[in-house]
Formats: structure tokens, C-alpha cells, sequence
């Protein structure tokens, strides 16, 4: 009995460990990059370019105001990455066993991450609304302000409001962004990591640093139109008549095409750039740093 009990806890700890590690990791990474993530926002929300937005923030509402979402930005990496790294390392994992041990092609990897994506923001959408309605607030009219106090204020207030179905407003392109994000992120990861470390033979430092870089500048080309698409859906307001500017994702995406163009879709983009790819990088070296403190403790 007493080494089974030993035995049933390691084979639970196995299981949640890529789940535990992965939020771990996102949320480290999210409290670096909260205050750039802000300025994306409210560029993509057409308050200027980085500069103008960051100036307009430090004189009017002061330092803190780009932290403000912090809570739901944090319990967003609780939820999504948590969802999306472990099931990727999981899928990963038992993919390899079926390949006999061998490192996966490139496609395969990318099914992975589709398929990672979609379940973690699955569970992450309703994190990731409270977000965006968060740090879009301060650019509403104060009548149309929802003064959320914090992540879950705002949850509770959408439920009570809205509906519980409303938690998952605008999941359609949540969900589809973090495919298209996860897809590039996640493979090439993988692939950057077999690619420094076993063709050209670094070390662990630059395979980690190279492949981090490598997938957050794919993760950027790939998500950003979908994020815009997706941040333009969650933060609309109904007009005097109760009419939505788009009805949906699609109607969103050629209103914007017809009046914008295709490079509208990249309003942002090196802001977004600078945003994600850190948060990328972050999310990785952390999450190394943390296998490398349980593997010295013998977790």
C-alpha cells in the first residue's frame, strides 16, 4: 500500500504537469507584457500610433492604467495556456509514442496546434473577454462605461447582464485566432528546437532563445487579422437603435476588407509584433526554466 500511494501520485502529477506548467508559464510571461498588450488595444481601438497612445495614457490616467486588465489577463493564461500547452504536450507525447519515438513532421505538429488552440480558447474565451472589455473601457463615453472592478466583477456582471452564453460573445474568431496563433507558435517551436539543436548544434541557451524567437514571429504573421477581426466583435456597442455595427465575424471582416483594405487587417502590427513575439519567447523560457527547478527537485 504505502508504494502504491507513491506510485498513483506521480502518475497524477505526470498528467497535470504540462497543464500546470503551461499556465505557470503564460502567467509569468503575461506580467511582463501587460503593459504592451494595452497599447495594442488601444491602437487597434484607433487612438493613435504607440507613441501617441503611450502619451495620452501616462498624462490622463496615469502608470497604472497599464495594468489595468491585469486580472483578466492572468486568469486568461490560467485558463487558455494552461488548455492549450498541456493538451499540446500531451497530444505531442502520445503522437511520438505511435511514431515510434521519432520527431513528428511538420504537418502533424501543426494539427497539434491547431487542434491545442481551439480547446484552449475554448476554455479561455471567457477570460479573454473580460480582458478586452477591461482595457477598452477607459475609451468609451462615461455613460457607456462598464467600470468593471476586476476580471471576475466583470465575469459576474456579464453573466448577470447578458446572459451566460455572452461569456462566449465573439468565440467564433477567438477560437479561429487562436488556431491560426497556436498553429504557428507551437509547431515551429518544435521544429526550430529539432532544427538549432540536432542540424546545427547549439547549445541548450541559443536552441531555447532561437526557436522562441522563430515561433513568436510565426505566431504573429499568423494571428493578427484574426485578432483584429476578433477585438473588433467583443468591444462594439449597440447604436441609439440597438443596432451592432457587424452581425459576425465574416460581416466584420468585409466590412473591413471593403472600407480598409487587406493591410487594415495589420493595423498595429509592429506593436502587436513586439507584443506577441516577447510574450512567446517569455511563455518558453519560462516554462524551461521551470522543467529545468523541477527536474533539480525531482519533480
Amino acid at each position: 500500500m504505502g508504494e502504491a500511494k507513491p506510485k498513483s501520485q506521480a502518475r497524477v502529477w505526470s498528467t497535470v504537469k504540462p497543464f500546470v506548467n503551461g499556465g505557470a508559464s503564460g502567467m509569468l510571461a503575461t506580467c511582463v507584457i501587460q503593459p504592451i498588450d494595452m497599447v495594442k488595444v488601444r491602437i487597434q481601438l484607433g487612438q493613435g500610433s504607440a507613441l501617441q497612445v503611450t502619451k495620452n495614457m501616462l498624462a490622463k490616467e496615469g502608470f497604472g492604467s497599464f495594468y489595468k486588465g491585469l486580472s483578466a489577463g492572468l486568469l486568461r493564461q490560467a485558463t487558455y495556456t494552461t488548455a492549450r500547452l498541456g493538451s499540446f504536450r500531451v497530444f505531442t507525447s502520445k503522437a511520438v509514442e505511435a511514431n515510434d519515438g521519432k520527431p513528428l513532421p511538420l504537418l502533424q505538429k501543426a494539427f497539434i496546434g491547431l487542434t491545442a488552440g481551439a480547446i484552449g480558447a475554448c476554455v479561455g474565451s471567457p477570460a479573454d473577454l473580460a480582458l478586452i472589455r477591461m482595457q477598452a473601457d477607459a475609451t468609451l463615453p462615461l455613460a457607456q462605461r462598464r467600470n468593471y472592478k476586476n476580471a471576475f466583477h466583470a465575469l459576474y456582471r456579464i453573466i448577470t447582464d447578458e446572459g451566460v452564453l455572452a461569456l462566449w460573445k465573439g468565440a467564433g474568431p477567438t477560437v479561429v485566432r487562436a488556431m491560426a496563433l497556436n498553429m504557428g507558435m507551437l509547431a515551429s517551436y518544435d521544429q526550430s528546437v529539432e532544427f538549432f539543436r540536432d542540424s546545427l548544434g547549439l547549445g541548450e541557451i541559443s536552441t531555447v532563445f532561437g526557436a522562441s524567437a522563430v515561433s513568436g514571429f510565426f505566431a504573429s504573421a499568423c494571428s493578427l487579422p484574426f485578432d483584429y477581426v476578433k477585438t473588433q466583435i467583443q468591444k462594439m456597442q449597440p447604436d441609439a437603435t440597438g443596432k451592432y455595427p457587424y452581425t459576425g465575424s465574416l460581416d466584420c471582416a468585409m466590412k473591413t476588407l471593403k472600407s480598409g483594405g487587406p493591410f487594415k487587417f495589420y493595423t498595429g502590427f509592429p506593436v502587436y509584433c513586439v507584443r506577441i513575439a516577447p510574450h512567446v519567447m517569455l511563455t518558453w523560457i519560462f516554462l524551461n526554466q521551470i522543467q529545468k527547478i523541477e527536474k533539480s527537485v525531482g519533480l
